[in-house]
């Protein structure tokens, strides 16, 4: 019962904290209408929240951190070298297709975020069906050498964690 009150009590909590930080009050009233509101909001936003997460391999997300880490360092530095050395560039922008097999709709949601916070990429398009992804890529040499890179970098390991 108290479950179906409180869907998501860490929300309602964060919530509650948030309302009161915002209003910089202590008060019963503010207390009291952020208890509403943390008990509302939750309730009404529930068919929006994902997916439980299921994590299977919670090593697997410290090696993903890193290499995303790694990753956007090296993707940083790149980026800076085309940015202040325009005349230096060596290949131009372009489209990569990487087919993909993971289907987790959490996975593609982190994936989503690695490619989008990664200097000189961007998540362009995904298919219905979830089994192509179109990247642009700043500086694109090799098309299949990035999709391999995606898949064995990324992909993989979203896999070993989610599905």
């Amino acid at each position: 019962m108290l479950r179906r009150l409180v869907p998501a009590p860490l929300l309602s909590l964060a919530l509650l904290g948030l309302w009161l930080l915002l209003n910089r009050s202590l008060s019963a009233g503010h207390f009291v209408l952020g208890t509403v509101l943390a008990l509302a909001i939750p309730l009404l936003t529930a068919g929006l929240r994902p997916l439980p997460v299921r994590i299977r391999k919670p090593g697997a997300v410290l090696r993903l951190a890193l290499t995303v880490v790694a990753d956007t360092v090296q993707s940083n530095l790149a980026v800076a070298r085309l940015l202040l050395t325009p005349g230096r560039r060596r290949y131009p922008a372009g489209f990569v297709h990487i087919p993909l097999e993971v289907r987790d709709p959490n996975a593609l949601a982190v994936l989503a975020m690695i490619v989008c916070i990664t200097p000189g990429t961007a998540w362009a398009e995904i298919s219905l069906d979830r089994s192509m992804l179109l990247l642009h890529v700043l500086e694109l040499d090799d098309a299949a050498a990035i999709a391999a890179s995606v898949k064995q970098r990324y992909e993989a390991p979203l896999m070993e964690i989610f599905e």
